[in-house]
This record gives structure tokens, sequence and C-alpha cells, in this order.
């Protein structure tokens, strides 16, 4: 089980981009949350096997919303995620 916090920053909010990255996660069977932070970017905690992180990661680089835009992505390995029943998009 991976474990990952992921910072999204671009044209994210108020594109669907949390509802196409919940959409994701749940083909993947990634659990976790995702919410948009007051700087305009997008922060998430995601866990699932690491091959589907690994997908999961590279779709949001991609943007799963057709109108959104990402510029930058960073990704942090933290163990200490709570793990969750589900994927949430707060």
């Amino acid at each position: 089980m991976r474990k990952v916090r992921i910072q999204v920053e671009g044209r994210i909010q108020g594109v669907g981009f949390r509802f196409s990255t919940k959409m994701v996660a749940d083909e993947l069977g990634v659990t976790g949350v995702v919410r948009n932070e007051m700087d305009g970017s997008v922060s998430m905690e995601a866990c699932g096997e690491d091959s589907a992180i690994e997908q999961f990661i590279q779709r949001v680089k991609e943007s799963p919303s057709p109108a959104g835009s990402v510029s930058n992505v960073q990704v942090e390995d933290d163990p200490s995620i709570k793990e969750r029943k589900k994927f949430i998009a707060n």
C-alpha cells in the first residue's frame, strides 16, 4: 500500500477538477481525499497499490478535467496518511 500527498497547481479550480479526480480514483481503486486550497491549488491524499498510485499520479498530471490545465505537481510519500474507505472530493 502506497500513501502519497499530492499538490497540484494550474487552472484547476472551477473546472470540475476535483470531481474528475474522484472519478479517476474510483476507476483505479484509489482511496483518499481531494480539496481546493485558498491559494488556488488543489491538494490530495491518496492510498492504493503502487501501480494504481502511479497511474493516478500520471492522470492527475494530465488533468482529469478536460477544461483544466496542470502546470505543477508535487508528490510526497507519507506513510502517516489515514486510510479511507473511498475517495472523497471536499
